[in-house]
């Protein structure tokens, strides 16, 4: 842990043109300083920080002069230069800021002369008339009015003349937009511009507001009056109009509040005329007629929800609510904000406009904690903690606290806060501990689950209201209970905040209460014992989440606490050394000394000298078994405090012995965590080194030297240079040739960080430099590396071999190179994938030699390439220049082969493996700022056309509907017209024209030609082949399949990264882009056709991958018709879904193939930010084709609908701009899944399946029952409140198919994901009354649809019955279900339906003795009832029983009920005696209890 150094801040220096510079030399003088001389110095300096310099200098002068100066035409001139230069410079320069403030000090005298030079400079900038130079004029008068007197007074002295550019620019920004609707990059900064300007207007009549309220105010025929009209009238307009961005909606809202409450009379009306606008009733005839003219829409039309909200913000913000100010009035329209916002908190759900809320929402509490300063009875009472305003913002909290949305769930934590202020500040003088409001919630919060993250943050704003002691007093397993849960990562940060909130409470009201010695014993037993158990006992995950999360918390607290924690500890390390899955004692002891170490309690020479730990103690944690206490181990060496720290003679042993025996590590966490903790240990030798050096240059101040004065620092580097020496020679040693993956990848990567940190920067010594410590076999050993099959292996042996390249080129002769060079070429044409990886970084690394073209030209010669020799240009362009030209002739001379023969192609010379170097070399260049422009024109051209011709020849076989087990083949006729026979019988759905005919392949070889006249069969799947070589191999349809498919993979990323060389400034004429507007065209084109046919998934994700890169290149372009290109294809595309065209060629198979993917790119290249209307438009018109038809004339367009939908949402770019249709898309899958079709049940089982992971998370457990991905009724339906009525309904229409009377077996198909969805829910204890959905509808059809005659559907039932049942309501429910069961004298007896109501009690018991309220006197009378009822129909536990499913699940319910309630013999002689049972009747049903058993096996059984 080191601290970070601040960045030198970079200032741009201004200058004056030479008219100002004449203007200052005519009055400047050489024999004294004047202000002229000043500024003409300050204007040449080229250093922004030297002139900041010089502006300080500006008023000291200006106060020596007199003043009979201020006629001086000097000072004048003077004053209007540093005019025009204010004026002229960026608002983000804080040259702007020092002159402003300079000038702030301007001597009184002066003042006059510099406000009437700043009016002229104004005047001038408010003559500005182009619409794009609006914002510069914008900033500066923001400027004049933040801290500067002198912009001010100028502002003052033109107010007339602002308010007019104001309102003109408003009106030119706004129609400007217009003009360029669809041009989003040109709208965006528009949008900024616009946002500016309102912003202006805000601060004009803010802080000038004696300019507006002046004589002439009254007057409605004055300037001033009519400017502000306008400015309200547009206002209002921003606020309405949906089309711009929602900052500048929200702007507008606090703008039109702002401007009403400057304008209205009287004041005390204002909170009136607001509620009427937010509450509907607004009454035209007693409102003033200007209000009418400039905000009649308001008036007139219904608000939408997003004006409203903005409206309310608008008046928390711009009102004063502070001590009830604004009277009754006020105190209605506080409590009517709040009616609204929560009313819209059920209908808002884009992202954007619930972070909004949420943000609103905790303005407002924050604003009635300002009212209730004014002690008003009536606003107390309706802000009590039992008042509805209360309950229903709680309400809020408990649906929002785990919502996806960070800022949403930290405006939930807010509020909270905020609502338990509005409490303790109503009820201020009450005892708070005995406070109903505080203990229901308390013991609602405690009653809670552990894996509700919002929990946590409650309970700390609890702690914080009440004391950790009250807290406990509870329940003193809180700390343990909060620490077991710290093995899920997801839940620590939370539970760590709230443990450091309760013991640092805890500690505090111990301070204040207690001496140290007293409490210091029983803070240790409460908060650390339990630490230190469960570091030396827990699993790994916990301790991890503990060490990280807690350990550091806990210790910065309380650092007391260490001697503490290793004294306990040491006491037992010897013989607790741990195990591979436990720390021991001795890893805890790591641990602590590690975090104690790394945040600066303790340094590692105390801890030796101290003993309190030993070098073998430490020996045996770098070589424990545990993988996490080496790591601990380790750190505890290399992590410091800091920075500059000497790393001592023992530490580097230690270092060299870890290494011995680590760099082999199988776990790649454990591999990533080495070599950054040794990263850390470089970083501190070379900061130390430096620290080492400045000493030994300044002798005499060595006893300064903080460690010791004796220490020879020429010594110590020494020392430095021979571990670092003796460390590259082991990592060197570890990279033999057969060394295993991770062993190189550690060594690799200590390497890279040591080439890294102690590269040589100007005018600095360093301590080690790896670059003299090479030789040629080290170099040979790097490039060795390049063959390894993991590509991480060949990155970081690159990566190191390009730090060290200059060393490694001279190691290295002319043969070798060449060697190296033909290499690469010929694995460039392997068959095997990793070759070509392997020859590109070849390629890549030998691009640096300046000597690859003498050594290549032979090649190039005999292929007629023109090679420049111009030493001149960048070495590496010229060698890539010249290396893509020799991949680039070869790799068409190889497609021309393939088009002959594919067979032999895939076996001989995969063109894929030139692509791929292609690729690499491009990747590597600066493709912006290239110098061969001409060159690379052509070769951009040759290598689009190149792409295009592999296509061509590769595509026939990933488009084919089956191009698995596809091999073209040379054939004679007659075989062709039986393989077209058989194709016909088998031709797929999907239309595929290369099944449409066989394909003929001409001779093009004697072998073949011989096999031809032969006649000889192919084996099955396999095909012989000769190469170049004569040389017989196998084709098989995999070999040819890889060959096809990496050959589009590597197009499609090739044409991708092209694309990117278009110019942001593109137009349709040439230009110095390397790639033309029309060639762009062409390649989308490409992507369209073939993500649109393409049916092999490594073919169209990798085209995918391309297309995005086509697709965010066109985002950023400023050419409109490129602009608008993705908008084009993406509305071509759903037409050609919608037609329903029988000749189309899209793939209904195969989830719909490429077709989502290039829905996908073409959705993700749209701003985020924006309104993103054709994410909108697309999901509109799926949810529209997903949807089921009564007679649709083809059910294709419903299958790529519903396909395309389950892209979306599972696409996590698109995030929480998917959320609002979430709704719609689970109506759409459910629905589907009653289709006749099998293809749209399954396309919509796939649909299902992504959004139940969107809404309730990724699944990472293996308990299907985990409550982590769950949530309850309450938050579910407030989310999505139109599922409410329509799982009703469907859940209806399932309960009636399962007619208990019908024998017949009739399932409905949704009866399965109905229950799936109902079943992810779970009730909760702060389940209120304030929610206008009530649960209770859904039960009688969920106990109903236990009837169903399968297994598993009768098991969710009881499953999703639970959170439907209010837990107050559990008792009568279980009562009506055991009443309903039928006695032993029943006719009709139903055994399905007898355990699918057994399932629902035990499930609803279970949750009910769950509920921590065993104490609750309610809850025993009702359980009391229950156990009665169970005695009078214990027959169905007996051997009368002939069902062995219900007797076990009858037998489920009993041993849950003796588990929970104590000894079971007292439970069942209870039982017994309200039972007509004898003993003996009961001892039979305890011989019968093996029958449990059985039951086990059972389960695996579907029906009885």
């Amino acid at each position: 842990m080191v601290l970070k150094k601040k960045k030198e801040i970079q200032v741009d220096a201004f200058s004056l043109d030479c008219q100002q510079l004449e203007k200052l030399q005519g009055f400047s003088k050489d024999e004294e300083q004047n202000l002229a001389s000043l500024l003409l110095h300050c204007a040449q300096l080229s250093n922004g920080i030297q002139q900041i310099q010089c502006i300080k200098q500006i008023v000291p002068l200006l106060k020596t002069m007199d003043q009979n100066s201020t006629c001086d035409p000097m000072l004048k001139a003077c004053l209007e230069i540093l005019g025009e230069t204010y004026f002229s410079l960026d608002v983000k320069n804080p040259l702007k800021k020092v002159l402003a403030s300079s000038l702030n000090s301007l001597p009184e005298q002066f003042m006059t002369l510099a406000v009437q030079s700043f009016v002229c400079c104004l005047r001038e900038e408010l003559k500005t008339t182009d619409v794009y130079l609006y914002r510069k004029v914008l900033d500066n008068l923001a400027s004049c009015m933040e801290d500067f007197s002198l912009g001010r007074a100028s502002i003052t002295n033109l107010f007339e003349e602002v308010l007019q550019f104001l309102q003109k620019s408003l009106l030119d920004i706004q129609e400007e937009n217009r003009s360029n609707n669809g041009n989003r990059i040109v709208q965006t900064r528009l949008m900024h511009d616009l946002l500016m300007a309102i912003k202006v207007s805000m601060m004009l009549v803010q802080k000038l507001q004696e300019n507006i309220q002046g004589s002439l105010w009254k007057n409605h025929e004055s300037f001033v009056w009519q400017s502000m009209c306008n400015l309200l009238k547009s206002s209002t307009n921003f606020l309405m109009d949906e089309t711009l961005l929602q900052t500048v909606q929200t702007t507008s809202g606090l703008a039109f509040i702002l401007f009403i409450r400057a304008m209205y009379e009287p004041a005390e009306e204002l909170p009136s005329l607001v509620s009427d606008l937010l509450c509907g009733s607004r009454k035209r005839a007693g409102m003033p007629a200007w209000f009418v003219d400039t905000c009649g829409a308001l008036c007139t039309e219904q608000l939408s929800d997003s004006v409203l909200l903005f409206l309310c913000h608008g008046a928390l913000a711009m009102l004063d609510w502070k001590s009830g100010s604004m009277g009754e009035n006020g105190e209605k329209l506080l409590l009517d904000i709040a009616s609204v916002l929560l009313s819209l908190s059920s209908e808002l759900k884009e992202s954007s406009m619930a972070t909004s809320l949420s943000r609103i929402l905790a303005i407002w509490t924050n604003s009635a904690l300002l009212a209730l300063i004014s002690d008003s009875a009536n606003l107390k009472m309706k802000l009590d903690g039992s008042s509805e305003v209360i309950g229903r913002l709680l309400e809020y909290v408990y649906t929002h606290w785990e919502h996806p949305l960070d800022a949403v769930r930290h405006q939930s934590k807010l509020i909270f806060r905020n609502l338990l202020q509005i409490h303790r500040t109503i009820i201020t003088g009450s005892d708070e501990k005995s406070d109903p409001f505080f203990a229901r919630l308390t013991k609602r919060l405690l009653s809670l689950e552990w894996h509700v993250k919002g929990k946590y943050a409650s309970l700390a704003c609890l702690v914080e209201c009440l004391g950790t002691e009250n807290i406990l007093q509870l329940d003193r397993s809180i700390p343990v209970q909060i620490l077991n849960v710290m093995n899920d990562q997801s839940l620590a940060p939370y539970a760590s905040d709230l443990l450091e909130t309760m013991f640092t409470n805890h500690k505090v009201q111990f301070t204040s209460s207690c001496q140290k010695s007293t409490w210091i014993d029983q803070w240790h037993d409460v908060w650390v014992s339990p630490l230190l158990l469960i570091l030396c006992e827990g699993n790994h995950d916990q301790t991890t989440y503990i060490i990280d999360y807690y350990l550091p918390k806990l210790l910065r607290c309380s650092p007391d606490s260490l001697n503490y924690m290793i004294k306990i500890l040491q006491a037992s390390a010897d013989a607790n050394l741990g195990s591979w899955s436990t720390r021991g004692a001795l890893g805890a002891l790591m641990a602590c000394l590690r975090t104690a170490r790394a945040h600066g309690h303790l340094e590692l020479s105390n801890i030796m000298s101290r003993g309190l730990v030993s070098t073998e103690s430490i020996k045996q944690g770098l070589v424990h078994q545990h993988n996490q206490v080496c790591i601990d181990a380790l750190g505890l060496l290399c992590e410091t405090h800091r920075s500059t720290e000497i790393v001592s003679v023992e530490e580097m042993q230690l270092i060299l012995f870890f290494i011995t025996y680590n760099l082999n590590s199988q776990s790649p966490s454990v591999r990533q965590q080495i070599c950054s903790l040794l990263r850390k240990l470089f970083c501190r030798i070379r900061e130390s080194s430096q620290v080492l050096y400045k000493l030994e240059q300044n002798k005499t101040k060595q006893e300064l030297f903080e460690d010791s004065p004796q220490r020879n620092p020429l010594g110590i580097l020494q020392k430095y240079k021979d571990f670092l020496s003796s460390l590259c020679d082991r990592l060197f040693e570890a990279l033999f040739p057969g060394s295993s993956h991770p062993t190189r990848f550690s060594a690799l990567s200590i390497l890279g960080s040591v080439a890294e940190i102690f590269s040589v920067p100007k005018g600095q010594e360093q301590v080690f430099r790896l670059d003299q410590e090479m030789n040629s076999a080290r170099v040979r050993t790097l490039i060795q590396c390049f063959a390894s099959t993991f590509e991480e292996v060949k990155v970081l042996a690159f990566e190191l071999l390009m730090k060290l390249r200059d060393v490694a080129f001279n190691l290295q002769d002319s043969e070798s190179l060449d060697l190296l060079f033909q290499a690469a070429m010929d694995l460039s044409t392997s068959t095997k994938p990793y070759d070509c990886v392997t020859a590109s970084y070849l390629l890549n690394f030998l691009a640096y030699h300046k000597d690859l073209q003498r050594i290549c030209l032979g090649k190039w010669v005999k292929h007629n390439l023109q090679v420049t020799e111009d030493t001149s240009v960048n070495t590496v362009e010229k060698n890539t220049l010249a290396v893509i030209k020799l991949l680039l002739v070869n790799v068409e001379e190889e497609i021309f082969q393939a088009k002959k023969s594919l067979l032999q192609a895939a076996a001989s010379f995969p063109m894929y493996g030139r692509v791929h170097c292609i690729n690499g070399a491009l990747q590597q260049l600066p493709l912006n700022n290239l110098m061969f422009i001409t060159e690379w024109k052509q070769i951009v051209a040759r290598l689009i056309l190149m792409s295009y011709e592999l296509s061509a020849v590769v595509s026939p076989v990933v488009q084919s509907s089956s191009p698995e087990g596809l091999i073209p083949m040379d054939i004679d006729s007659e075989t062709a017209d039986r393989l077209q026979m058989i194709l016909n019988e088998i031709q797929p759905q999907d239309t595929n024209d290369y099944f449409m005919q066989a394909k003929m392949l001409k001779e093009h070889c004697k072998v073949e030609s011989k096999q031809l006249a032969d006649h000889k069969p192919v084996e099955n799947i396999c095909a012989e082949m000769r190469g170049k070589e004569s040389q017989i191999c196998d084709v098989t349809a995999q070999m040819v399949l890889v060959c096809c498919w990496r050959s589009m993979k590597e197009v499609s990323l090739l044409l991708g990264t092209l694309c990117k060389l278009l110019p942001a400034q593109a137009a349709s004429e040439p230009s110095n882009g390397l790639i033309t507007v029309e060639q762009v065209k062409n390649i989308g084109d490409y992507f369209k056709h073939h993500l649109m046919q393409s049916r092999h998934r490594g073919a169209f994700e990798l085209a995918y991958a391309g297309f995005v890169q086509l697709t965010e290149t066109l985002s950023r372009c400023n050419s409109e018709s490129l602009h608008k290109m993705p908008e084009q294809w993406l509305s071509c595309v759903l037409e050609e879904i919608k037609s329903c065209d029988p000749s189309s060629t899209l793939c209904a198979t195969r989830r719909s193939a490429g077709i989502p993917f290039y829905i996908q790119a073409l959705l993700a290249s749209e701003p985020k930010k924006g309104k993103t209307d054709l994410l909108k438009m697309t999901i509109k018109e799926l949810m529209s084709l997903a949807a089921p038809l009564s007679e649709p004339a083809s059910v294709i367009p419903q299958v790529h609908a519903l396909n395309i939908l389950r892209a979306l949402f599972r696409d996590a770019r698109l995030g929480e701009n998917v959320m609002p249709y979430v709704a719609d898309g689970i109506q759409a899958a459910i629905l589907g899944f009653t289709s006749p079709i099998w293809a749209v049940r399954n396309s919509s089982t796939l649909l299902f399946s992504a959004l139940i992971t969107r809404i309730f998370g990724v699944k990472r457990g293996k308990d299907e029952n985990s409550k982590k991905n769950r949530m309850t009724g309450a938050e579910f339906f407030s989310r999505f409140p139109s599922l409410y009525p329509f799982l009703l309904k469907q859940l209806e229409l399932v309960a009636n198919t399962l007619n208990s009377e019908d024998e017949e077996l009739k399932i409905h198909p949704s009866l399965f994901l109905l229950l799936l969805i109902l079943g992810k829910l779970y009730p909760s204890p702060m389940d209120g009354t304030y929610s206008a959905l009530s649960m209770a509808p859904f039960v009688p059809f969920i106990i109903r649809c236990g009837h169903s005659p399968v297994y598993r559907s009768r098991e969710m039932s009881g499953r999703a019955l639970v959170p439907f049942v209010m837990i107050n309501e559990v008792p009568h429910t279980v009562l009506s279900l055991l009443k309903g069961l039928p006695d032993s004298t029943s006719l009709c007896i139903r055994q399905n339906s007898i355990h699918g109501t057994l399932l629902q009690v035990f499930y609803l018991l279970q949750s009910f003795l769950d509920s921590k309220q065993l104490g609750n006197s309610d809850f025993k009378q009702g359980l009391s009832d229950i156990i009665t009822c169970i005695g009078s129909k214990l027959w169905l536990a007996k051997r009368p029983n002939p069902c062995l499913v219900t007797r076990a699940a009858f037998l489920d319910v009993l041993v849950m009920l003796s588990t929970h309630l104590g000894n079971s013999q007292k439970q069942v002689l209870l039982t017994v005696k309200n039972s007509p049972l004898s003993l003996r009747d009961c001892n039979m049903l305890w011989l019968d209890y093996r029958l449990y058993w059985i039951h086990l096996i059972f389960r695996a059984y579907v029906d009885c």
